[in-house]
């Protein structure tokens, strides 16, 4: 877990990710329509990717990705990240954490 956190703090916003997931690639399209540039770690490519998918499942997420962080905080997957873009409230965080400007 220590790496992730280590992972999680490095850009305003990362994304744990796979590059065959549908859901995955929205979520970060999402980000990059509001102008964000996340850091991207696809666990599928990553030499621990399993041990790192572990780690997040055990945050809750169900599916173990995508997993978000802004500013270093554990955000959550795909549905609380759309909530947060319904609501409003995306915007907000990411500028808060220096990911947006505007």
């Amino acid at each position: 877990m220590d790496v992730i956190a280590k992972m999680a703090g490095k850009k305003a916003v990362v994304i744990f990710s796979k590059s065959t997931c549908c859901m995955c690639h929205a979520i970060e399209r999402l980000f990059y329509e509001q102008g964000a540039s996340p850091e991207i770690h696809e666990l599928d490519r990553e030499l621990r990717g399993k041990e790192m998918e572990m780690a997040l499942s055990r945050l809750g997420c169900s599916p173990a990705v995508p997993v978000v962080f802004i500013g270093g905080k554990f955000i959550g997957s795909a549905n609380t990240v759309m909530t947060l873009h319904l609501n409003g409230c995306l915007k907000k965080l990411l500028k808060e954490a220096g990911a947006i400007w505007l």
